[in-house]
């Protein structure tokens, strides 16, 4: 069961339902979205652009850090920076967030997000960063 906070969250983004985004998971300190390879998001290699990959990121680790913050507390993106391993070509991106330290009002994150062919899985990006509690 997903806390109805978090997923209340989830489904007021917008650029989540434009990228038909799915919360699959929520625990202490930890977040899975998923979302599939749209072509309407693609750049012009025909991989998804860079920008789906960060947004999945960034998104799982927001979320992994809110799930460790007190009721009535949202959260936000102070600063995050991406590695871009490889283009994202495959079926599903999947991208997982964890929270690193969690302090007062900073917590430290990090995500990964890896493209899904079937079995197949590639690493695309690995992101770290910082959320505030607001």
């Amino acid at each position: 069961m997903i806390d109805p906070r978090i997923a209340d969250s989830f489904a007021r983004q917008s650029m989540m339902t434009s990228l038909q985004a799915r919360l699959i998971e929520v625990g202490a300190g930890r977040c899975v979205i998923h979302a599939p390879l749209l072509a309407g998001f693609q750049q012009q290699h025909g991989a998804a652009h860079a920008g789906v990959a960060f947004t999945l990121g960034d998104s799982a680790a927001g979320y992994a850090a809110l799930s460790l913050m007190p009721e009535g507390q949202e959260v936000m993106t102070v600063e995050m920076k991406i590695n871009l391993l490889s283009p994202a070509m495959g079926d599903m991106l999947h991208a997982v967030g964890e929270v690193v330290r969690a302090g007062r009002r900073l917590t430290i994150v990090r995500a990964e997000v890896v493209a899904l062919t079937g079995e197949t899985r590639k690493n695309v990006a690995l992101l770290q960063g910082t959320m505030i509690g607001v």
